[in-house]
């Protein structure tokens, strides 16, 4: 799990801007059951969100990953989903990772790539 920074670039053939990672920031899973679930470590992400508005970066994705899959949204990540970002997730099993925006639980699918 963690979070990526980023920068936006600018795409109109592609119809509109897009997101450029710049820096990557590990966080520590410190849930109580993290082989079903993960809640980042609270300092660690305040530390991470500081280091990316030191750096001159907004926060462009949520990442974390579902060992035995699938790549998408579980009700966790949604009754859990916090910002405005997409929340990308990881199907260790398949390698799959897909992108989604969950604005009110919702779960809106991003292209990837």
């Amino acid at each position: 799990m963690g979070v990526l920074g980023g920068v936006q670039v600018a795409r109109p053939e592609r119809g509109g801007p897009e997101w450029r990672a710049r820096a990557l920031y590990p966080l520590r899973n410190v849930s109580a059951r993290p082989e079903t679930e993960y809640e980042a470590d609270p300092g660690e992400l305040l530390r991470a969100l500081r280091a990316l508005e030191a750096a001159g970066l907004e926060l462009a994705a949520l990442y974390h990953s579902h060992p035995r899959g699938p790549a998408r949204p579980s009700d966790t990540d949604r009754r859990r989903a916090a910002y405005d970002v997409p929340y990308l997730i990881a199907d260790l099993a398949s390698g799959e990772l897909r992108a989604f925006l969950l604005p009110g639980g919702e779960a809106v699918e991003l292209r990837v790539g």
